[in-house]
C-alpha cells in the first residue's frame, strides 16, 4: 500500500548556481511533494545536472532559498541529509579498481546501511555471477545495475536520476521503474532528467523543462 505524502521533499525558491563565473541556473522555483515523480527535459548544456547536483545537497545555490528533505541547502544540516538522497547520474559513479561487490559494500557504509544486504542485492538486479568483476571491465549495463543495487539497499527517500535509462536494455529499464516505484510507494520523491522528453513522459506525475537554466512548464 503506498504511503501518503507527508510535505514537500524538495523545495527551491528562486535558486540561482554559478559555476566558473557563469549563470548555470537561474531564478529556479520548484516544489517536489512526497509521492512525487517529476520529470526534466532540456538539451545538453541547459543545466540539468547542476540542478540535480543542487538537489542531492551537493551544491548551494548562490541566491534563493532551498531546502531538501526540510534542511536548508547550504547548512550544516544539508550534510546530514545526503545520506538518504540517491543519485544515478549519466557517468556511473563507481571505482575502476575495485569488484561490483567492493563498490557496493564502499558505497553502503558510507550510508550507515547493511553491507550484509549486498549479495542480496546483486542477485536482484542479476549480477549474482558478477560480483568480483572489477568496474573498470564491467560493461556500462552492469554498471548501471549496481547503482541500482546500491539504491536498493540504501532506500533513499529522494532519488536522482541523470539520464538514468540511456543505453540501457528493457530489464534493465524495468529495474530502474521498480525503483522509482518503490520510492514513490514509501512517500518518498523521485526527480529524473533527459535530454529526451519520451524518456521521462511515460513515468512522471509532470513533466517541466530546462532551458538555459531556466524552468518552464510543457504543454
Amino acid at each position: 500500500m503506498r504511503l501518503e505524502p507527508v510535505g514537500p521533499a524538495i523545495s527551491l525558491d528562486d535558486a540561482g548556481v554559478s559555476l566558473g563565473g557563469n549563470a548555470v541556473l537561474r531564478g529556479v522555483s520548484l516544489e517536489v511533494a512526497s509521492g512525487e515523480v517529476i520529470g526534466i527535459a532540456g538539451p545538453n548544456g541547459s543545466g540539468k545536472s547542476t540542478l540535480l547536483r543542487l538537489m542531492a545537497a551537493l551544491l548551494a545555490p548562490d541566491r534563493g532559498h532551498c531546502t531538501v528533505l526540510g534542511a536548508e541547502l547550504g547548512s550544516p544540516r544539508s550534510y546530514e541529509v545526503r545520506s538518504r538522497i540517491g543519485l544515478i547520474s549519466h557517468v556511473p559513479a563507481v571505482i575502476g579498481e575495485l569488484s561490483l561487490r567492493e563498490n557496493l559494500v564502499h558505497a553502503v557504509r558510507l550510508t550507515g546501511a547493511d553491507v550484509a544486504r549486498v549479495d542480496t542485492a546483486l542477485r536482484a538486479v542479476g549480477l549474482e555471477d558478477a560480483g568480483d568483476v572489477r568496474a573498470e571491465h564491467a560493461s556500462f549495463g552492469m554498471l548501471r545495475r549496481t547503482e541500482v543495487a546500491r539504491l536498493l539497499i540504501t532506500r533513499p527517500a529522494i532519488l536522482l536520476l541523470d539520464e538514468a535509462f540511456s543505453g540501457l536494455d528493457g530489464d534493465a529499464q524495468e529495474l530502474i521503474d521498480a525503483l522509482i516505484v518503490r520510492t514513490q510507494d514509501s512517500a518518498g520523491a523521485a526527480v529524473m532528467v533527459s535530454h529526451d522528453t519520451a524518456h521521462v513522459g511515460s513515468r512522471a506525475d509532470r513533466i517541466l523543462g530546462l532551458r538555459g537554466g531556466r524552468l518552464e512548464a510543457l504543454a
